[in-house]
């Protein structure tokens, strides 16, 4: 059923140019049409164990189904050659497996789908090779193994309609080009929105394994791979802090200073870390967004005695020197850890090896609980580097 309605709708694609303009599609395999009508409605058997993820719930259901609840959005995951239940609320995505062909905009669900050594399920990316920072990624684009199929707010339709594409995995930024959705879903490609960047907490970030494990039959491997990278932190948890104040920043182009709210995931790793961020207070000003932009004058005010600067150098690239740093912004050579020489820098792929937040979490203990910065042993650190 799949392929015939991928097939009709690459038809209509080539048929009619104007896609964007709403023509009469094929209906969508999520429909609740296509249920078997002698299959029993399914029934919620038990809820699937999460420990720390608040942004999507699973539920175990009848039959070896899955019920994932993200936000306002379920999406029903049947198992291979199991017929999907009859009489679903129109509100639930069918997901049949196997997820083949999948449509991949979401850089955050890589790492995961690689850690799950499930990434011959990706074929289709919405990021060029040039910038993805995870060698597998870039390197299977690179190959041909996974072409790009155009970004999320302008897909490439036909060629995602032609590879038979049978799951789209966006993040919110989709909600700003609602039509693409709607588009997509038209052509029978059922619509994945993760949201693991709303988690306030670095684990339950880690824990958005679990639900690929789901989505690509690798849950045994999603277990193990969430409970080793806790055990990896577990030691540091309940420590004593090392007293160090600690600001995470960069400096935007046009004189800003993006900084993280106080309860975004990132100033929790600090804590767990040993250290304690100096923007503690910083709260929400209404928008979803973890980051928050201060003037030069409020930065200097609640950064300017802190004991450690951490620069984040994937919003305006990374720096290597102080040269570099007080080139973006001169009143940093009044600030304390500039003077001391206790500056870092993340490296570029952070954020896209999102299952790596334990390496993080010790890098910063290590700079944290050194007597000095020469005292950190560099070859020890994955994502920081130490600015000279």
């Amino acid at each position: 059923m799949r392929r015939l309605t991928a097939l009709l709708a690459a038809l209509l694609l080539l048929a009619f140019t104007g896609c964007a303009a709403n023509p009469a599609q094929p209906e969508s395999t999520s429909s609740p049409a296509q249920a078997d009508e002698t299959q029993a409605d399914f029934q919620v058997e038990s809820a699937y164990p999460l420990e720390y993820a608040k942004e999507f719930t699973v539920d175990e259901c009848t039959g070896g189904t899955r019920l994932i609840t993200i936000q306002n959005a379920r999406y029903l995951v049947v198992p291979e050659n199991s017929t999907v239940p009859n009489g679903l609320s129109e509100d639930i995505t069918v997901l049949q497996k196997p997820l083949e062909n999948v449509y991949l905009v979401s850089t955050s669900a890589m790492d995961p789908i690689l850690k799950l050594d499930a990434r011959s399920a990706v074929t289709l990316s919405g990021t060029s090779a040039e910038n993805w920072y995870l060698p597998e990624a870039k390197e299977a684009m690179e190959n041909g193994e996974i072409s790009y199929a155009g970004k999320y707010s302008a897909p490439d339709y036909e060629r995602i309609v032609s590879a038979n594409c049978g799951l789209a995995i966006e993040n919110t930024m989709i909600y700003h080009t609602p039509e693409v959705k709607e588009q997509l879903e038209k052509f029978g490609i059922p619509v994945l929105v993760e949201r693991s960047s709303y988690e306030s907490d670095p684990l339950a970030r880690m824990e958005w394994v679990k639900l690929y494990g789901i989505l690509f039959d690798k849950e045994a491997e999603a277990e193990t791979f969430f409970n080793e990278q806790v055990q990896r932190i577990r030691p540091l948890l309940g420590q004593d802090t090392t007293g160090k104040t600690v600001a995470f920043f960069s400096v935007t182009s046009n004189n800003l200073v993006t900084v993280r709210k106080s309860n975004d995931y990132v100033a929790k790793m600090i804590g767990m870390a040993g250290g304690e961020y100096v923007f503690s207070d910083l709260s929400d000003n209404g928008n979803n967004l973890a980051t928050i932009n201060l003037s030069l004058e409020e930065f200097y005010a609640g950064a300017k005695d802190a004991d450690v600067l951490i620069y984040n150098s994937t919003i305006e690239g990374k720096i290597e020197t102080t040269e570099q740093l007080l080139s973006k912004c001169p009143m940093l050579a009044d600030f304390k850890a500039v003077q001391n020489g206790n500056v870092w820098c993340t490296t570029q792929s952070l954020f896209q090896e999102s299952m790596e937040l334990p390496d993080l979490i010790l890098d910063m203990n290590r700079v944290f609980a050194a007597e000095s910065p020469n005292a950190v042993n560099e070859d020890e650190l994955k994502f920081l580097t130490h600015v000279s």
